[in-house]
């Protein structure tokens, strides 16, 4: 396994924090070099994620630096990677009511409640016909809790829960075409996680936020969601650790919470990561305003402070955590010199990855923003001195250790697909369906 880093500390407690006072350059100058050199702080932070201009410059410097360390240690120093993958919308019903969210629906805008499997599957085999290794799974959380119609579709075909469907086409995916599904079905429990890491080499849930306010106070957004309580999202992603899933997990910046909320968010995650050695990577997302939602009208997250939340979130992760951004919510959508200028700065902030990015589907989740082409996003990966390459579902440090963190029958399906650095192999087999019993 990878050096975890700095030496573990209490996980911050999910207390009400107050909203913080704007601190002076000379502070943010001096949380800085505190939290580069010696274990990271709420207060240090906090202090941190203020930082622009010349302050802004050396955070971005120091995250960088702890990104080369990082890729160094994994193996694949000055590589950045993304997955080549297709999305699966298995539902878009949903029990929460997310204020920014375009993706859940009600069931009179469907067709049906759910994809069928041989719909996920003909989904699937267009991504294996483009080279792509990954089938990721996006749903709302448990929607027959809230919808009838969900309730229906699943009762129909002798099925207990959305998870069981879940687990179906998964495992419809693996046997019959090769591709490794990544679920993000919401809030499980451990043994709903064990049970599905046997479909599954990998799994995600975002944290989003640790600011409760925007869970149990009206106009939060997360207001009358009962699956986004913090405490409940951290009880799932600790979860993940103890059933040996490697897990992506992340942050929303800009959906109402403060700086120390922020700060509190990412250092939770990392100390999870210390504890379970799990968490592959984390995903740092900007909010972006969507029309038709409640929060339409709210301000996009302002850049800077975007920045520098992902360069704080390299800083204060153990070394072996990959940092996302997703490079579809860069920039203006008319202009791509925008969108090029904003991904440069998310690399100089330290990420090495991309996330996904599909040549069939869109984001299911963000469907106005479209994804940017592969060799205009490896010239911007090339122009920061990286090389852009495709990985698996699951990060190289996992591959080579499958005793511990793949179910013994998904370790021939990822090892088919990876490179002897553990990444995706440039030139993939034909996906051939897997031999065993269903």
């Amino acid at each position: 396994m990878a050096d975890l880093g700095h030496p573990a500390v209490p996980p911050p407690a999910l207390v009400e924090l107050d909203e913080p006072a704007e601190p002076s350059r000379a502070e943010v100058r001096a949380a800085l070099e505190r939290l580069v050199t010696t274990a990271p702080t709420l207060a240090d932070a906090t202090t941190v994620l203020a930082a622009r201009g010349e302050e802004l410059e050396v955070l971005l410097a120091a995250a960088a630096a702890r990104r080369d360390v990082h890729l160094a240690g994994e193996g694949r120093p000055g590589v950045v990677t993304y997955s080549p993958k297709v999305f699966v919308p298995l539902t878009r019903l949903c029990q929460d009511r997310c204020h920014y969210c375009t993706f859940a629906t009600v069931p009179g805008r469907l067709p049906a409640a759910y994809l069928e499997r041989d719909e996920v599957l003909e989904i699937a085999r267009a991504g294996a016909e483009q080279g792509c290794t990954e089938v990721l799974f996006t749903l709302g959380d448990r929607p027959e809790a809230r919808w009838a119609a969900a309730r229906d579709w699943l009762g129909a075909r002798n099925l207990a829960s959305t998870l069981d469907h879940v687990h179906d086409s998964a495992e419809a995916v693996l046997h019959e075409t090769g591709l490794l599904p990544h679920l993000n079905p919401g809030v499980m429990d451990l043994l709903e996680l064990q049970r599905l890491r046997s479909v599954s080499p990998s799994m995600g849930m975002m944290l989003e936020t640790t600011a409760t306010r925007l869970w149990s106070q009206p106009g939060g957004a997360h207001f009358g969601s009962p699956d986004k309580e913090p405490a409940l999202r951290r009880r799932v992603i600790d979860d993940a650790g103890r059933a040996r899933v490697p897990f992506t997990t992340g942050i929303l910046v800009g959906i109402g919470e403060h700086r120390a909320e922020r700060a509190q968010s990412l250092l939770l995650l990392a100390e999870s990561a210390r504890r379970g050695g799990h968490v592959q990577e984390v995903i740092v997302q900007n909010f972006r305003a969507k029309p038709d939602t409640a929060m339409r009208g709210e301000p996009d997250a302002e850049f800077d402070a975007f920045v520098a939340a992902v360069a704080v979130a390299r800083l204060v992760m153990p070394l072996g955590v990959s940092v996302q951004a997703p490079p579809n919510l860069a920039g203006d959508l008319d202009d791509s010199a925008s969108a090029a200028q904003d991904q440069a700065l998310l690399l100089r902030a330290g990420i090495d990855d991309w996330g996904g990015v599909s040549p069939v589907t869109p984001d299911h989740v963000n469907p106005e923003r479209p994804w940017p082409g592969l060799d205009a996003l490896r010239r911007v990966t090339g122009g920061a001195g990286f090389t852009l390459t495709p990985r698996l579902t699951i990060y190289p440090r996992y591959v080579r250790d499958p005793n511990t963190w793949l179910h013994p029958d998904l370790v021939d399906p990822v090892i088919a697909l990876a490179d002897q650095r553990g990444l995706a192999r440039e030139r993939l087999p034909s996906p051939r369906p897997m031999t065993a019993a269903r």
